[in-house]
């Protein structure tokens, strides 16, 4: 039997999740709705393959994915969202998990990636990879170059990292929508990237968020 380690806030996911598997050779063999107590059980067992969703108290998924791939490089890990967001999947990519599902995906679908994952395999599409691949290369030639961003492009290039839009980030930051976007291109032709996408990964690279 797989065992797996399912950490995400939403206890009706859980069970939903859980009820799927019946009849598989695939098992929730313990759960967490918190990313502090996703890594404690983590640490307190051994499991085929952590599943875990994105957005989470204390600290969201993909940061107790770079978490856990710091512990354990070779523990299988599938992100598992209800937003096709670029920006996570790029940092997704960047932290080395084996995939990105979405919620909204079939039941054939989710079960099939949980099989494969829980081996070891990657699931990454073409597609998928192609969105992130320019910048991962960036970040091989030009990775020790120090970029002059300011306290606050620094401040915004974190929220987008983080997978905000801009409208999400002037609320967070106090600032103007029309702001926000400056500092975006700002940031990217400083750290010379096309797209959000690229410059998340570029974020997780320099280890800022």
């Amino acid at each position: 039997m797989t065992k797996i380690l399912f950490v995400d806030d939403h206890e009706i996911v859980r069970l939903g999740l859980r009820q799927m598997l019946v009849g598989t050779d695939l098992e929730i063999a313990d759960e967490a709705s918190t990313s502090e107590e996703g890594f404690n059980k983590f640490l307190g067992s051994k499991f085929d393959l952590a599943v875990l969703d994105v957005r989470l108290p204390g600290g969201d998924g993909l940061q107790l994915l770079g978490k856990i791939k710091t512990h354990a490089p070779n523990q299988a890990v599938l992100i598992f969202s209800s937003y096709d967001n670029p920006t996570y999947v790029a940092r997704a990519v960047a932290l080395g998990a084996n995939g990105f599902l979405l919620k909204t995906d079939s039941r054939e679908k989710i079960i099939d990636a949980i099989q494969r994952t829980s081996k070891g395999e990657s699931i990454w599409s073409r597609e998928e990879l192609r969105r992130v691949t320019g910048s991962l290369a960036t970040m091989r030639v030009g990775s020790d170059l120090e970029i002059p961003l300011t306290q606050r492009e620094g401040e915004v290039l974190k929220q987008l990292a983080n997978g905000l839009t801009n409208k999400e980030i002037a609320q967070s930051l106090g600032i103007s929508y029309e702001t926000v976007k400056e500092h975006v291109q700002h940031i990217l032709r400083k750290i010379g990237v096309s797209d959000r996408t690229q410059a998340a990964v570029w974020a997780v690279r320099k280890n800022l968020v």
